[in-house]
């Protein structure tokens, strides 16, 4: 029963897959203020590595990263029998309706198009981590 009870509170992980720095300042900061534990990851090698690690809840993935692009970095979350259960909110500067519809091809939970808003993602988060989509 006590297990049970500290899973209902212990905070949800996000990992940060973001290779520009303000922009992963502003996601950690606005996460963290939010209650939420941050994994960064600069790259898309990192990105990997880390949600091996870190099991996250929820991954916010850019598209345009080095070593690893979102792309490749998604289908391979996706690819796995436990890791495509995590959602995947993509954060970039890519606008186009092709890059969207390839993002949902691909298994991503909500796409998100730069510049962003961190407190109207927030409630969009919240319902994802939760598992509402």
């Amino acid at each position: 029963m006590y297990n049970l009870i500290v899973a209902e509170f212990r905070a949800k992980t996000i990992l940060v897959a973001e290779d520009d720095p303000e922009t992963r300042l502003i996601l950690h900061h606005g996460l963290t203020r939010a209650g939420y534990h941050v994994v960064i990851a600069e790259d898309g090698e990192q990105a990997l590595k880390k949600f091996r690690e870190s099991r996250p809840d929820l991954v916010l993935l850019d598209i345009e990263m080095p070593r690893l692009n979102g792309w490749e970095v998604l289908e391979r979350i996706k690819s796995g029998w436990r890791s495509r259960r995590v959602p995947v909110m993509m954060i970039t500067g890519k606008t186009s309706d092709d890059d969207k519809i390839k993002g949902y091809e691909l298994g991503v939970d909500y796409y998100v198009t730069k510049p962003f808003n961190i407190q109207r993602l927030l409630p969009i988060i919240r319902n994802l981590v939760s598992g509402i989509k």
